[in-house]
């Protein structure tokens, strides 16, 4: 039987969902998953453009001008891009062993890779990196990022999965802190469109069956 899941939200283009409100609505689920008065959730959506500054961010890879705002966040990682055309996930959900943050991680990485599997794409792991990333002639680049907040033992934040968005908002970062290699989208790999709304169901079949799934065996473990 599938482990217990609700969908708190799931806004896609056109409808964006600004980042404020969907940190607001984070908060408020992941109250009452550790109240015990929800089950595990995951939001999925697309933002409205924004940079989102983790607490390992430095000055210099902050974006020097521009109207993209940024957002300092309480999540581990450095600085990232959320916006249209990448689909972004917050699993709020109670980990078996709140020490368990590095299996978590690993599981939402292979999730993504099953993903970009399904659309041709083989991502991979980087050794000593998280996140999903796909070779290049010349090293790696990133599709899948990931940044996690654990609170009462129940997670915040999550993953994002570069779709069909336009690379440019990441030229005037240094994206997650990392200068050697690029980043990339499904559809530029796949060569042809492949959006959000096409990711989303996929997300939610191995994300109920993967990682929500791998959770609640250990915890019954």
């Amino acid at each position: 039987m599938a482990a217990m899941m609700d969908v708190a939200l799931l806004r896609l283009a056109p409808d964006l969902l600004d980042y404020h409100e969907g940190w607001a609505l984070q908060r408020r689920v992941h109250a009452e998953v550790v109240a015990g008065t929800r089950p595990d959730a995951l939001i999925l959506c697309e933002h409205e453009s924004v940079y989102t500054a983790g607490k390992r961010t430095v000055d210099d890879e902050r974006p020097t001008g521009g109207d993209i705002p940024v957002v300092d966040v309480d999540r581990g990682g450095k600085l990232t891009w959320h916006g249209p055309g990448q689909l972004t996930g917050y699993p709020i959900l109670r980990l078996p062993d709140r020490h368990e943050v590095v299996a978590f991680v690993r599981d939402l990485e292979a999730m993504m890779i099953d993903v970009a599997a399904a659309f041709g794409v083989q991502g991979e792991r980087v050794d000593g990196r998280s996140g999903v990333w796909v070779r290049t002639h010349d090293g790696f680049d990133k599709i899948g990022a990931i940044g996690l907040r654990v609170e009462q033992g129940v997670t915040m934040h999550g993953f994002a999965l570069n779709c069909s968005n336009d690379l440019a908002a990441y030229g005037p970062i240094v994206p997650c802190g990392i200068r050697d290699a690029g980043v990339t989208t499904l559809s530029a790999l796949a060569g042809r469109p492949v959006t959000p709304a096409d990711v989303a169901p996929l997300v939610l079949e191995h994300f109920q069956r993967g990682v929500l799934g791998h959770a609640h065996v250990e915890a019954a473990a």
